[in-house]
């Protein structure tokens, strides 16, 4: 019996080796498809690492962009501020210009003298004529130009 005995633990310990083995070459194919996805992870990891590099540099040009943006237009608003308050100023004089204008114009139209009333349509046109040349001679004298 010992020697059956001895059978059955070799067998019983080659039939666990066979299990070992077999559950090795599990392990086996399972750590190479891990290596495979540890080396895509890799390639993925670099991609985005350059990715991360390409968008710090474009942030950066933004950033510079902004402040020249920035100051470009605060140059801008500054001079149109300025240009505004010139144009208020310049508007203003015009209007005491046109109010001189229209004071001095006001003041050398004589009182006095009107615009002679039409004739009324019965008259003869010759008549009319006349009054209308006496009415502008009049007014001619009045400037001090003599027609």
């Amino acid at each position: 019996m010992s020697h059956s005995l001895g059978m059955a633990i070799e067998s019983l310990v080659a039939a666990l080796l066979i299990l070992t083995i077999g559950y090795c070459m599990l392990l086996n194919k399972r750590l190479k498809r891990l290596k495979a996805d540890e080396s895509s992870l890799k390639a993925t990891i670099a991609e985005l690492i350059t990715a991360t590099e390409i968008a710090e540099r474009a942030i950066g040009g933004l950033k510079h962009t902004v402040r020249d943006v920035n100051e470009n237009l605060g140059n801008q608003l500054t001079a149109a501020t300025q240009l505004s308050l010139q144009l208020k100023k310049q508007l203003a004089e015009g209007d005491n210009v046109v109010r001189r204008l229209a004071r001095i114009a006001t003041a050398a139209r004589p009182s006095s003298e009107t615009a002679p009333e039409p004739e009324a349509p019965n008259a003869s046109s010759a008549k009319a004529i006349a009054a209308a040349a006496q009415a502008f001679s009049d007014r001619r004298r009045s400037n001090g130009l003599a027609a």
